[in-house]
């Protein structure tokens, strides 16, 4: 049984690569909630002011999700806990939050973490972070249609996106909670072409092997699913 996360920044393809991943190894995928997030519309309209209450929204149904994952062992999440305080740094960072809640966030966050020490598993077997360009970013996101989500709706987000991927970099530079491997998902659109999604799962099914966390002899027509070697 094996707990993949997914990483990278808004319009990367994670919850594609997510549902893409469950069906091909036969595990369960858990959904971050964005379309019926009553909070990310209003953030957008006023980032300064609802800052603080997204993150602390989006902390809450992450820490949900992960203590699940790691109780039934055999599931990928499209974004997790672990990726959480870099979006609220980096808004706090640009004077979208005080100083009371940034001490209030990361207390909250860190007893959620101390919580996780006591699950059945301690840390996800395996991350793996969808790096793109900004390029493709914006066209990504563009394709889904969110409305508070596009260049047109507000200037000022060509300067927050590009911002995010800056801090993507020493975030999974940093990342420390289990092995980790990174997707080019600028040269393979696995959302699209048929041959990049068999790229990429060859590069994640080859990774889970060299960890033992697939058999060598596990293969696309087996329907042999992820155990524990």
């Amino acid at each position: 049984m094996t707990v993949i996360v997914l990483s990278g920044p808004i319009g990367a393809g994670k919850s594609s690569l997510t549902s893409i991943l469950a069906k091909y190894l036969g595990t369960k995928p858990f959904y971050e909630s964005v379309d019926n997030n009553p909070v990310l519309p209003l953030f957008y309209a006023d980032p300064k002011k609802y800052a603080f209450l997204l993150q602390v929204f989006f902390l809450n149904t992450r820490f949900r999700s992960i203590k699940d994952a790691l109780t039934d062992d055999n599931n990928v999440l499209d974004r997790s806990i672990y990726e959480d305080a870099l979006f609220f740094q980096m808004n706090a960072d640009i004077g979208r939050a005080t100083k009371e809640e940034v001490d209030t966030y990361y207390e909250l966050l860190n007893n959620m973490m101390g919580e996780l020490k006591h699950m059945p598993k301690k840390n996800p077997d395996l991350l793996v972070h969808i790096k793109v360009s900004y390029d493709t970013m914006i066209k990504r996101i563009q394709k889904r249609g969110r409305p508070y989500e596009q260049l047109s709706y507000d200037a000022t987000l060509e300067d927050y996106y590009k911002r995010l991927l800056r801090y993507y970099k020493p975030w999974y530079e940093k990342y420390d909670y289990s092995p980790k491997m990174e997707i080019d998902g600028d040269k393979l659109d696995f959302m699209t072409d048929d041959h990049a999604r068999e790229v990429v799962l060859d590069q994640i099914v080859a990774k889970l092997k060299e960890m033992g966390k697939l058999p060598e002899s596990w293969d696309k027509s087996t329907n042999i699913q992820i155990e524990e070697q």
